[in-house]
């Protein structure tokens, strides 16, 4: 030892020195515990050694060794170790942090607690702004601790605070240090005094603020509907202002300030909502009560002063004290706050509704929200100085800031109307018709005028005279009934926008109009589905055949079909077998009918009427007779104004209407228990099948008519047939046809008993069964036989002209004659003809790679039975 002391002191062998003081300092350990106390005296010398040619991370090596088991003297060892840490190149704060946490914690054993706290307070130092939580957490519930059994509840409690956000601990340690917390709070007596709690969390960014000026709502749906939705609807029942005037509030005749029009408006009465998300992020329930929001309300006098102070706030980047006085004696008379009680589970974010009402005009500050943590602590978040905060690091100009939203200008009372519509289900089926009631009430003593609304989907929900609005006058204790019908048009989620403007009758009213807004959500099930499809008839232009397939879509109800109506261009339907009547539609089932759609003649003054005014015998009843039940007037409202909103969303074809029919098919509920869901209302379901078309896939069609059954003397002479053919154009072009008669071996041909086969080449004849048909008795028969046996005799001819030419305009219709000659009896087929036909489009008018242009039809079978005369 004293020779690594002199080695030191002569500065002659740096090594020499070192190696003498650790061999002493070794062999003084050996020797324990007598040799203890040398060892510190050696090491002592040694670290002065290492300090002088400034070996720091050295001389904490040795401190550390020389700590020994004593926990004063460990105490020092390691806080003087922990300094040549810091003294160290670089400086080793890690490890100077951590030796302080080792020093104090033995400070505690031997109860020196202001040194533990001295050493602890030094390390908190090191810790702050890293991610070391444990150690972090581990200093400051200690040091709290420790502050409290000195009595020194207030530090201690400040110390406590920094160890609340602890989502990393265990649930048994949250627990712990809550419950620390909460005693060491009710020691201080701080009962009653607001205290930046960081728990729970307040989310700033998600703060939602509802409130209503000229824009009202019916319901809380209705607030989470996006504001430009809301506003493309209004664009059609708020009147349009000049184009200098680009804010709602320049139609007042007062002048208004800048400052005054850019800022929010709300009413005296009429309550504020603040939304704001409260997070718990421990592993343990938090309970939160009494919470509320904190206002101002300034008379108007005081607005230019308040906002002065706002402003150097602004300027200083300070945020805004707010201290229990100053919160406990505010005067709230002025307003009304409402108070709140919520739990909020582990690891959960609540949503928490706040309102303020302001009883006085003024200027209304929403300046934070404050709360009781587990009845004892007082709590508050500040919005302003979160807001500073931001707005400071942001220098460039701003559409609007946060603050902004939280500032009201609070005006006089004004009339407000509440709607609702009863008997709005939740769940319907699809087709399902309802009569509705929009009540509509004005609490306030000033009445409104000028009712108008808009709808979103005029396909599910129809006002009916929308224009009577305008007559009516709301008061206070007279509430208005506006019947509604609804209609579930398509299954699916639908989302109904309702606006109702209005206007305040008193003239002196700061704002000239409100609107009331209203959102619905119905979910629309699936019932029936119905399709048509239609065949024209060939031996006649003016009738189709029908097939109706009805299916249903959901296998928990039964429907009733009650009637089929259509509408077009002047229809009648007719069910094909008068006794038939549709079956009950079970769940999951299905059924096809059969019926005849026929042309009616147009009346008198047909041009005035509607192309969907049904005719005579335009509607069908299928449900059983003896239901009591009459037939439902389709051309009437609501379902006329339902059915012209489904004929403008279905497709339509490139036909008019003059070749388009529509249907409705109407049904009833079986009331059962199904447990749908869909509560039972005796109500009708009407399914609407629009432009169904009845042209054929051919433009041109066509009918021949003349006499099915002839007596004829052909002793005296042959028999010559007269008839006539009508032809229809279809499309919308101009057509050029060419009809053209046939005497060759596709001409009329003899249907007879006979199963003999005649030779092929008899022209005009071939051997059909015929059990049901008319029969030629055999000595007839047997003549017609020996008489054809030359080649030269055709039983049949055509004796008119063999071709006609015509030209057509677009939806007309022409008749052409023909004539025939018959030779012998038989039953005949005059098929034996063909139609050609070119279509003239215009330039401008069709795709021309997808327009028929030309074709060539074949003859509709016609069959004529000529008997001899007796």
């Amino acid at each position: 030892e004293m020779m690594g002391v002199t080695y030191f002191m002569l500065n002659h062998s740096r090594k020499e020195a070192e190696y003498c003081m650790e061999n002493a300092f070794n062999t003084y350990l050996k020797n324990v515990p007598a040799g203890h106390q040398n060892a510190t005296r050696c090491g002592l010398w040694w670290i002065e050694m290492l300090k002088a040619r400034d070996q720091y991370k050295e001389a904490a090596s040795v401190y550390f060794h020389i700590s020994g088991e004593e926990s004063l003297h460990s105490a020092v060892m390691l806080e003087q170790a922990s300094y040549c840490y810091l003294y160290s190149k670089p400086p080793m704060l890690r490890k100077y942090g951590f030796h302080l946490v080792l020093s104090g914690n033995q400070y505690k054993k031997c109860d020196q607690i202001k040194h533990a706290i001295r050493t602890y307070q030094r390390a908190i130092s090191v810790f702050k702004g890293t991610t070391w939580s444990y150690i972090k957490d581990h200093v400051h519930f200690h040091v709290g601790q420790w502050y409290a059994f000195l009595g020194l509840y207030d530090a201690a409690v400040v110390h406590m605070l920094e160890v609340l956000m602890c989502a990393h601990q265990s649930k048994t340690t949250q627990e712990l240090f809550l419950k620390n917390f909460l005693h060491f709070v009710q020691k201080a007596g701080k009962a009653c005094e607001v205290l930046k709690l960081p728990l729970p969390i307040i989310n700033a960014s998600s703060l939602k603020v509802v409130f209503e000026d000229h824009r009202t709502y019916a319901s809380p749906a209705a607030i989470g509907v996006r504001e430009s939705l809301w506003r493309s609807f209004e664009e059609e029942v708020i009147p349009s202002l000049p184009t200098a005037r680009t804010n709602w509030l320049e139609v007042q005749s007062k002048p208004i300030s800048r400052k005054r029009k850019e800022s929010n408006v709300c009413i005296v009465g009429e309550a504020i909502q603040v939304d704001v998300e409260f997070k718990n992020p421990l592993q343990i329930s938090i309970p939160l009560t009494n919470v509320s929001l904190i206002c101002e309300l300034f008379e108007r006098s005081d607005e230019a002063q308040t906002d002065a102070s706002t402003s150097s706030e602004l300027q200083n980047n300070e945020h805004i004290n707010l201290t229990a006085e100053r919160l406990m004696n505010f005067d709230k008379s002025s307003f009304a706050l409402s108070d709140v009680d919520c739990t909020l589970e582990s690891g959960s974010t609540t949503m928490v509704k706040l309102t303020v009402t302001p009883r006085e005009e003024g200027i209304l500050n929403i300046v934070g929200v404050k709360w009781r943590l587990s009845g004892s602590v007082v709590g508050c978040y500040n919005f302003l100085t979160t807001t500073m905060k931001k707005t400071a690091t942001r220098k460039k100009k701003q559409k609007r800031s946060f603050t902004d939203n939280l500032k009201f200008e609070v005006i006089k009372s004004l009339p407000k109307l509440e709607g609702l519509i009863h008997t709005l289900p939740e769940k319907v089926y699809a087709g399902e018709l309802r009569h509705l009631t929009l009540e509509l009430s004005n609490m306030s003593e000033a009445a409104v005028k000028n009712l108008k609304m808009k709808i979103s989907h005029p396909r599910f929900l129809n006002i009916g005279k929308a224009e009577h609005l305008k007559d009516i006058v709301v008061r206070k204790d007279s509430p208005l009934s506006w019947p509604l019908w609804f209609h579930a048009a398509v299954p699916g989620n639908i989302s109904l926008y309702i606006v109702l403007y209005y206007e305040i009758e008193d003239a002196e009213s700061f704002m000239k109009y409100r609107t009331l807004r209203m959102f619905y959500n119905l979910e629309v099930l699936p019932a029936i589905d119905v399709s048509f499809q239609i065949s024209p008839l060939p031996s006649t232009l003016q009738k189709f055949l029908v097939r109706m397939d009805v299916a249903s879509r959901t296998s928990l109800e039964d429907f009733q079909i009650h009637q089929l109506s259509s509408l077009g261009s002047q229809w009648e339907i007719s069910l094909i077998d008068t006794l038939f009547h549709p079956p009950l539609l079970m769940s999951a089932q299905a059924f096809t009918c059969f019926l005849m759609l026929k042309r009616c003649e147009k009346p008198k003054g047909s041009d005035e009427v509607s192309s969907l005014t049904p005719c005579i015998g335009g509607d069908v009843k299928l449900s059983p007779n003896d239901d009591g039940e009459s037939l439902y007037d389709i051309s009437l409202s609501p379902l006329s104004d339902f059915h012209n909103c489904e004929r403008l969303h279905q497709e339509k074809p490139s036909q008019g209407d003059s070749d388009t029919v529509d249907f409705v098919l109407i049904s009833r509920r079986v009331h059962s228990e199904s447990g749908s869901g869909v509560s039972y209302s005796p109500c009708l379901l009407s399914n609407h099948a629009c432009h169904c078309s009845i042209s054929s896939s051919s433009p041109i069609s066509w009918a021949v008519e003349g006499p099915r059954e002839i007596h004829h003397n052909f002793s005296a002479s042959f028999c010559e047939v007269s008839l006539r053919m009508t032809l229809y154009n279809s499309s919308d072009a101009v057509a050029s046809l060419r009809v053209n008669t046939l005497d060759s071996n596709q001409s009329g041909f003899l249907l007879s008993d006979s199963s003999a086969v005649l030779p092929t080449n008899q022209e005009g004849w071939y051997n059909v069964s015929l059990e049901s048909e008319i029969k030629v008795t055999s000595d007839v028969r047997g003549t017609i036989l020996n008489s054809l046996s030359s080649e030269s005799i055709r039983p049949i001819i055509w004796s008119g002209s063999s071709s006609t030419k015509l030209q057509l305009e677009p939806s007309s219709t022409v008749q052409i004659p023909l004539q025939v000659c018959i030779f012998c009896p038989g039953t005949y087929d005059l098929s034996n003809y063909v139609v050609q036909w070119n279509l003239q489009w215009p330039i401008d008018q069709g795709n021309e790679e997808t327009r028929p242009n030309s074709g060539t039809c074949p003859g509709y079978p016609y069959y004529i039975t000529v008997l001899p005369s007796s």
